[in-house]
């Protein structure tokens, strides 16, 4: 199979690997030479990691490296039977580049994008066949993160809906399928898990070493939702929020934060900038949380309560299925525990209660309880 990939930055080049790797002809295009030969000595770099690693050997490196072209004019991609897009969230670049890779593919080319957050049917609207459109997103690091969603735009055939979720499945990724709706499932039902943390900060109810401190101790969460934007760049995070919050037509429980975007605006943006809600400068010393146990179960209920509310609402929506929403966020952001197991486990009844009680506290939108929850409740009833 010919896969032509656009974009040959960190996602870009990590999805050729992935196709790469599954056997699959691969032209990974750029109008950047500097990026292309950068793309290139990175993934050598990788593949003789995992050969020290003992992952694969000499012979499998070569084969990889073999099945991939770099090229950096994209009518090289003619002949693909694939394309995947991986460039800057930017709707009209994204339109533009899609109605001129049209021009060059046959008819029964899949044209996919890897967008985080942009609606799928706007990208297929830019096509004269949007039925060979549909969404495929990776997660980084695409080659060790096992999810990717797929997206259907209502353009899309089923044909090429069935086509795309096959072809992920031989690649080996956890496939879920997902609405065309902001944020899809991951990046919707995620908000919460940097949005609550911030409000609480915000409150004055603990500073940010105590809110991860709390997740992590209580949740079993890997990284703390501080820890987690300053990895993935406050600027990025931000972005992401307000993009959500904006196509949700600003509903209250997506609003961004102003701590989040004056750390942007301050040029705080994580480790990739040396300083974020921690400084990652040589020699920094990073706070002490404040090890209360009783705050600590606040901060992780309030949160917890949250999360389980907005996956629960996704379900309601038919977003996805419960099987796929709690896929997504254990092997997509590497949850400890799907959303909707964590809710039968929790107890619906436990669920409904935390989210009335912040709203009787609040009165704010942001605190409803979902339509799906409240049911739920009512009826004695688990998701699974």
């Amino acid at each position: 199979m010919n896969v032509g990939i656009i974009g040959s930055g960190t996602m870009g080049s990590g999805i050729a690997q992935v196709a790469a790797t599954s056997g699959c002809k691969v032209k990974l295009y750029d109008t950047n030479q500097v990026a292309l030969n950068k793309s290139k000595v990175a993934l050598d770099k990788v593949l003789s990691r995992l050969i020290e690693k003992g992952r694969i050997d000499s012979d499998e490196k070569n084969r990889i490296q073999d099945n991939i072209s770099y090229v950096n004019n994209l009518k090289g991609l003619a002949d693909s039977n694939l394309t995947i897009e991986a460039i800057i969230e930017n709707l009209d670049i994204k339109k533009k580049v899609f109605s001129e890779l049209e021009s060059y593919v046959s008819d029964d080319c899949i044209i996919a994008s890897n967008t985080s957050s942009l609606s799928i049917a706007s990208i297929a609207a830019s096509l004269q066949k949007p039925e060979r459109c549909v969404g495929i997103h990776f997660f980084n690091p695409a080659p060790l993160m096992k999810l990717v969603e797929v997206i259907p735009a209502i353009q899309t055939s089923k044909e090429v809906l069935d086509q795309a979720t096959q072809i992920i499945s031989d690649w080996k990724k956890v496939v879920a399928v997902a609405k065309d709706t902001p944020g899809f499932i991951v990046n919707r039902v995620a908000r919460p898990f940097y949005g609550e943390s911030l409000r609480i900060h915000e409150e004055g109810l603990a500073d940010f070493a105590t809110i991860d401190w709390s997740l992590k101790t209580l949740g079993g969460f890997r990284m703390g939702p501080f820890e987690l934007m300053d990895f993935i760049g406050n600027d990025i995070n931000y972005t992401v929020t307000e993009t959500v919050f904006t196509a949700f037509y600003f509903d209250p429980r997506y609003r961004p934060s102003f701590t989040q975007k004056r750390f942007s605006e301050a040029g705080y943006l994580g480790r990739k900038s040396g300083k974020g809600y921690y400084d990652y400068t040589e020699g920094a010393i990073k706070p002490t949380p404040t090890k209360d146990t009783v705050l600590a179960q606040q901060i992780f209920d309030r949160v917890l309560a949250m999360l389980i509310n907005e996956a629960a609402d996704a379900l309601f929506l038919n977003i996805s299925s419960a099987e796929d929403i709690d896929n997504a966020m254990t092997k997509g952001v590497n949850y400890p525990k799907g959303l909707l197991a964590w809710a039968d486990e929790k107890g619906i009844k436990w669920c409904v209660s935390k989210l009335d009680e912040l709203y009787n506290e609040y009165h704010e939108d942001r605190y409803r309880c979902s339509p799906l929850l409240r049911k739920m409740n009512s009826g004695n009833k688990t998701f699974f």
